[in-house]
């Protein structure tokens, strides 16, 4: 390790919060002003610890016999060997050491499409939101209409996003130094309106050409999309780890489709998330050729066949088991 040498206080994560050039050795920390390193914390002593060059040229850090110690992996040590990598806490500051000739990465490619940032993505994941939100209200409603019931989604819709978006920002300022609230926003917004989207949709046509498996079936394509809206969330945290955050939510995709199935399995004895297709909308809609009366009848005789085969099997298998 070749002078100047730089000492860096990081943050919990890791992120480095301050770079202190230091020309040779020996380095005196501690929270005393004749340091070398001034270390602000209460939790340090005045004069804490001190950096050496050892016989094989590494430098070597000494506890100068403080209360607290110095901490490496969670242990307290007298002394230690310091490498580029090293993290060390004294007191409640974390420090490593590197010199002026530590190699660094090569620059990341930017990825975090800085057009889509501001007021202008939030403003607009906010209106999706608020569409969303009024939209559902207006296709369940059923009742004389009433402004109170749609102000009142609005509100929660709005503060559903706020919280929602505001998680991830907190996240984002935490792991990645900057908050990109507008963008959480939006995409949180956008994630709503594919949800509703698919839901109206799907309906829609289940129930114009009898496609029941769209309807029967569409937890498991509201959870892609929920983990999509996962991976752009913590696409935007770490642009960098994208195929990381890519396979994870797949792998957390399949494995919430997997568990909807074995919960329906267990509720109904189905895989289906409904019985039935519960749909009821105006006759004009229906694109599918009717079914005659006579076609009706014949699949309920056969259905009926089958069930009173299953019940008597049934009742047979409680007299065995009588007996």
């Amino acid at each position: 390790m070749k002078a100047p040498y730089f000492i860096e206080t990081l943050a919990r994560n890791g992120d480095v919060l301050h770079r202190h050039q230091v020309a040779g050795l020996p380095i005196r920390l501690g929270r005393g002003y004749d340091n070398d390193f001034i270390l602000d914390d209460a939790h340090a002593a005045p004069a804490h610890a001190v950096i050496e060059g050892g016989a094989d040229g590494r430098l070597l850090l000494r506890d100068l016999g403080t209360k607290n110690g110095v901490v490496y992996r969670g242990k307290r040590h007298g002394s230690i060997e310091l490498t580029g990598d090293t993290v060390i806490r004294m007191g409640h500051t974390s420090l490593r050491v590197r010199g002026a000739d530590f190699p660094v990465p090569p620059e990341l490619v930017d990825r975090t499409m800085h057009g889509w940032e501001g007021a202008l993505p939030g403003l607009a994941g906010m209106l999706l939101i608020g569409i969303v939100a009024l939209l559902t209200v207006w296709l369940g409603d059923t009742r004389p209409f009433q402004l109170s019931r749609y102000l009142q989604a609005l509100a929660y819709g709005v503060a559903a996003g706020l919280v929602w978006g505001g998680m991830w920002a907190f996240a984002n300022r935490l792991f990645g130094r900057h908050a990109r609230l507008g963008r959480h926003l939006f995409i949180f917004g956008c994630g709503l309106a594919a949800l509703a989207v698919y839901k109206i949709v799907s309906s829609m046509a289940a129930y114009a050409w009898s496609l029941e498996w769209l309807v029967r079936y569409g937890m498991h394509v509201a959870i892609a999309l929920m983990a999509g809206m996962v991976y752009f969330h913590l696409g935007t945290v770490r642009p960098q780890r994208r195929r990381y955050f890519a396979s994870s939510c797949a792998l957390l995709a399949l494995l919430g489709s997997g568990l909807t199935l074995v919960g329906n399995l267990q509720a109904s004895g189905r895989v289906a998330d409904q019985l039935y297709m519960p749909l009821l909308l105006p006759p004009e809609m229906r694109a599918s050729p009717d079914r005659s009366v006579d076609e009706f009848m014949a699949e309920a005789a056969a259905m009926k066949v089958r069930i009173d085969a299953e019940r008597l099997k049934h009742v047979e298998e409680e007299r065995a088991a009588g007996e």
